[in-house]
């Protein structure tokens, strides 16, 4: 079988998916904060479409071993923020400051308070299209990284990573409950 460029174009007939053309949505106001649900859909500078895994189990058998499907996983979601007046950024630090407070260790003991649904849509390069949403149910910063301050950093916008743990992921849209309503 012959496979040359031509043949290769006409399998690209939507002109690929593009890693720049995304939106970030966490709905607002934060547990803890304020509402910043805006400010994230244009400052989210990066974002993740993170993995799921089936871990494997195993299971021996006459000098064999078979492999059994076993229970799955999922990868942390990370964002990265650019600091426009640190606006995301204390949000996020308080936030997480309700989860666990800095001060006394105390927080939130009922994870429905404090866990939001974040998403991630992949938009066509149609205006307004979007081509496929993840939905992240239960999401809440488990990481807020530093922000490198030096000197000799011209000419850049300071920006910084949150990192978050969920319960898992779904691919479609959601109903006004939150619901997934794909697979």
């Amino acid at each position: 079988m012959s496979f040359s460029i031509t043949d290769f174009r006409t399998r690209l007939n939507a002109g690929g998916v593009r890693s720049n053309l995304f939106e970030v949505e966490i709905p607002g106001p934060l547990p803890g904060g304020d509402d910043v649900s805006d400010e994230v859909r244009f400052l989210v500078k990066a974002a993740e479409i993170p993995a799921s895994n089936v871990g494997n189990i195993p299971v021996p058998f006459r000098g064999r071993v078979l492999p059994v499907a076993g229970d799955r996983t999922f990868d942390p979601w990370t964002v990265t923020i650019i600091n426009d007046d640190f606006q995301i950024r204390t949000a996020m630090e308080q936030w997480s400051n309700f989860i666990n407070d800095m001060v006394t260790s105390t927080g939130s003991v009922d994870p429905s308070s404090y866990q939001k649904l974040g998403k991630v849509k992949q938009l066509g390069r149609t205006e307004g299209e979007v081509i496929r949403q993840y939905n992240f149910f239960g999401i809440y910063p488990n990481a807020v990284s530093s922000i490198p301050l030096d000197y000799g950093a011209t000419d850049q916008i300071e920006e910084f990573q949150v990192t978050f743990n969920y319960l898992y992921w779904t691919v479609g849209p959601t109903n006004e409950a939150g619901k997934a309503s794909g697979l």
